[in-house]
């Protein structure tokens, strides 16, 4: 029988954040180690009258993942090139995608070949790009999340229990009603949103930060269940040439497998002018001259999640602890105004939660962790 929290988990995928209706169809991804959330969430969108298509690839088994095979067997640029021809016209055509990562070996490509890497990125990025122009126009119903793992549970130091249950608390699959739930935090970040509206200058300050960015004419968004499941944040698309300053990321920036420690980023007129990591800076340099844009920032958030108070290693948990903020190289949601178009996206994270503060056009919206803005 399955677990009543995994029936949960598919509901508030379905119902809150793909918003299944009859004709939708539905791109499921995932490894075979989320084979319980993904029975269920074919089950259920068969139930609302949609049509799932289910694509699941093979994990961290020995020897390789799918990835891994990938990047190591690709021999010629017309392998690394070439844009999945189902993933293609799904992006491009379907109404609905939910991803659920499930990687079995979170280190899996940490040795792959980083250009081989970066190439192939390049080619997928047609498909990020139609994910987060449709995304954008409503036309598409994209959500992201995790089914825990070992390898996501060993990289969080926790037992595979203990991370089954901080993920289902994540989600609230704990909750009599989950959807409800997650309606509720829509309601509580709204003010927020609401502030921001018509406002321009933006000043970070603290031991970890001195950075000032423009985010005149963007649009900032609630984020509460609909493209990321666990949630809570909300972000814009800063002005592309406005940042200018420094910051230092407590928390390791995770991408592609590779994690890079004691990112340090400095901004000149919007784009990274210096970068230094004291772990895998050679990878941190080359990602983020993958394409034109990859040095100028897509997104700019803050995480509202107090619920998510641990790092785990896992950006879609650490990218909502509350305190914290985040910011992304590369590509841009188009809703918010963001003009940057790229290959990468890259969430990197900062604790703001000790003797630092935001201020937006002048007025204190933010201290160590919390918003003070009057409402």
């Amino acid at each position: 029988m399955s677990d009543i929290r995994v029936q949960k988990y598919a509901k508030v995928l379905v119902e809150h954040s793909a918003r299944i209706v009859p004709g939708d169809r539905v791109l499921l991804e995932g490894t075979t180690a989320a084979e319980p959330l993904l029975r269920e969430l074919y089950i259920q969108i068969l139930e609302k009258g949609g049509h799932p298509h289910l694509m699941m690839a093979i994990p961290g088994t020995m020897p390789f993942s799918q990835d891994e095979m990938f990047l190591t067997y690709a021999k010629t640029d017309a392998q690394l090139d070439f844009v999945p021809t189902f993933y293609k016209l799904a992006y491009e055509q379907f109404e609905s995608r939910i991803r659920i990562h499930s990687a079995t070996n979170t280190r899996g490509q940490t040795n792959s070949d980083p250009q081989k890497s970066t190439r192939h990125s390049k080619a997928l990025s047609t498909i990020t790009e139609a994910q987060f122009r449709r995304g954008g126009a409503g036309e598409f119903k994209w959500v992201t999340t995790l089914y825990p793992t070992d390898g996501y549970a060993q990289d969080a130091n926790m037992s595979l229990k203990e991370y089954e249950d901080f993920v289902f608390d994540a989600v609230h699959a704990n909750e009599a009603d989950p959807v409800a739930f997650w309606k509720s935090v829509e309601t509580k970040q709204q003010s927020a949103v609401d502030f921001m509206k018509g406002k321009s200058q933006v000043i970070l300050r603290g031991p970890n930060v001195d950075l000032t960015l423009s985010v005149k004419d963007r649009t900032f968004m609630n984020s509460y269940g609909t493209f990321n499941m666990p949630d809570g944040e909300i972000y814009t698309g800063p002005v592309e040439d406005s940042l200018n300053g420094w910051v230092r990321y407590t928390y390791p920036a995770n991408y592609g497998g590779v994690s890079v420690e004691g990112a340090e980023l400095t901004f000149s007129n919007g784009r990274v002018s210096k970068a230094t990591a004291s772990k895998n800076e050679e990878y941190l340099l080359k990602t983020i001259d993958t394409d034109a844009n990859s040095r100028f920032v897509g997104e700019f958030a803050i995480g509202t999640n107090f619920d998510i108070q641990k790092f785990t290693g896992n950006i879609l948990f650490d990218e909502k602890i509350g305190g914290s903020f985040h910011m992304a190289l590369g590509a841009g949601y188009p809703e918010t105004g963001s003009k940057n178009k790229s290959a990468i996206h890259w969430d990197m994270i900062c604790d703001l939660r000790t003797d630092s503060e935001i201020l937006v056009d002048g007025e204190l919206f933010y201290k160590n962790g919390q918003f003070v803005f009057e409402k």
